[in-house]
């Protein structure tokens, strides 16, 4: 598993970009063998967060870091990596990462094998772009939450109270019309993820 380099220009790949803290990210699907790997290649500007912490339980994650310094938690452990390093974090594992330094961040990664993380990212950054910063529209949240539970975990809110939220929230949403038709923020019909890359190195 090793994040591909630049792409060419003329292969597909998805861009979403987080307006509140300007972190962009690119992503493609590609076939290594008989697995499909997530490609990613990011930016996030200077003292800036990224996501909180999390768990992907059926993707191991490998980052490599291309200009700046990447702070992270791995486990609880402080960690930091900079230009020329990189970070593995496996599934299963409990994890975040931010931009503490005064210089843009720019990575590249590699998820395998892919589930859904693209999907997610894709619904999540939708999610959060549609409210202010730090008030994200609570029943979209729930409804990308719920549907990706048994994959991507976020650990904002406890898993205890997680199982009896989310459902609950979904449940009332759809009662209220809230995800009528495909154009609500973070509509499983349109976050459909990353295209399919043919084998030639990024």
């Amino acid at each position: 598993m090793k994040p591909a380099s630049n792409p060419p220009s003329d292969h597909p790949s998805l861009t979403i970009t987080m307006r509140h803290t300007g972190e962009t990210l690119t992503m493609f699907r590609q076939k290594n063998g008989s697995t499909r790997e997530l490609h990613m290649r990011g930016s996030l500007p200077a003292n800036q967060l990224g996501p909180p912490l999390h768990i992907h339980t059926g993707e191991d994650e490998l980052t490599e870091i291309l200009s700046g310094t990447m702070t992270a938690s791995l486990e609880g452990s402080p960690i930091s990596v900079e230009a020329g390093q990189s970070a593995s974090f496996p599934r299963g594992s409990i994890h975040r990462w931010w931009n503490s330094s005064g210089e843009e961040l720019i990575f590249r990664g590699v998820a395998s094998p892919v589930v859904d993380l693209d999907r997610y990212l894709q619904g999540l950054f939708e999610v959060l772009n549609a409210g202010q910063p730090n008030h994200p529209p609570m029943f979209y949240l729930a409804h990308l939450f719920y549907r990706h539970r048994r994959t991507q975990i976020g650990l904002g809110i406890p898993p205890t109270i997680q199982r009896l939220l989310l459902p609950a929230m979904v449940a009332a949403g759809t009662l209220l019309g809230k995800y009528h038709g495909i154009s609500w923020p973070g509509c499983p019909a349109r976050c459909l993820g990353a295209p399919l890359r043919p084998r030639a190195g990024l």
